[in-house]
C-alpha cells in the first residue's frame, strides 16, 4: 500500500519515538543518536533499494557534503549517513523497518565497498550484519547497490529530487 506525502509524513511523525527506541536497543551508538544528525529529506519516501520502505535520510557533521548532492564529492573517514524506515502492509498497518547505515572508513577498509561499511540495524535492536563484520554476507547486496554510483557520487545513494532538504 502506498500513503500519499501526507500520510507519509503523519506516519513518520508518529512512529518516529518508536523507531528511535528501537534502534537504540542496539550496541551500536549510533543507532541511537542518528536522529541527532542534520535531516536532508524534508519527509520520508519510497526507496526501491531499500525494500519499497519509506525511508528519511540523515548525516553527521562529518557527511555535510551531503547537502551538495551531485556536487558532494568524497566523503572523509569518519563520514556517516542513516536512513530509518517504515514499511506499510496491503491492509494499511505500519511496522518499524531496519535502519541502514553507512561510514566511510579509512583507505584500505574494504575495496570492494569503496572503503564504506554498511551496517543493518533491525528494529529489534540486532544487527542484521555489517561489513567486515559479523553477518557481513547480510549487507552484500548494500555494496552492489551503492558501488553502482561510484565513483562519480562515493557510493552514496541521493534522495528524490523532490524531497531534498534544499
Amino acid at each position: 500500500m502506498e500513503l500519499t506525502d501526507e500520510e507519509a509524513v503523519k506516519v513518520y511523525d508518529c512512529l518516529f519515538p518508536t523507531m528511535k527506541a528501537a534502534y537504540a536497543k542496539s550496541d551500536k551508538g549510533d543507532a541511537s543518536g542518528y536522529s541527532n544528525w542534520r535531516r536532508y529529506s524534508t519527509q520520508s519516501y519510497v526507496s526501491a533499494t531499500h525494500g519499497s520502505r519509506y525511508v528519511q535520510n540523515y548525516a553527521n557533521a562529518s557527511a555535510k557534503a551531503y547537502g551538495a548532492y551531485e556536487e558532494a564529492g568524497a566523503f572523509p573517514p569518519g563520514a556517516k549517513l542513516a536512513k530509518d524506515s517504515f514499511m506499510v502492509n496491503a491492509k494499511g498497518e505500519v511496522s518499524v523497518g531496519p535502519l541502514f547505515m553507512m561510514e566511510k572508513m579509512p583507505a584500505g577498509f574494504n575495496s570492494d565497498s569503496g572503503d564504506w561499511r554498511y551496517t543493518m540495524v533491525m528494529p529489534n535492536g540486532a544487527i542484521a550484519g555489517t561489513t567486515n563484520g559479523q553477518g557481513s554476507a547480510n549487507v552484500e547486496f548494500c555494496i552492489g547497490c551503492h558501488i553502482a554510483v561510484a565513483p562519480e557520487q562515493d557510493s552514496v545513494m541521493l534522495l528524490p529530487e523532490e524531497y531534498r532538504v534544499k
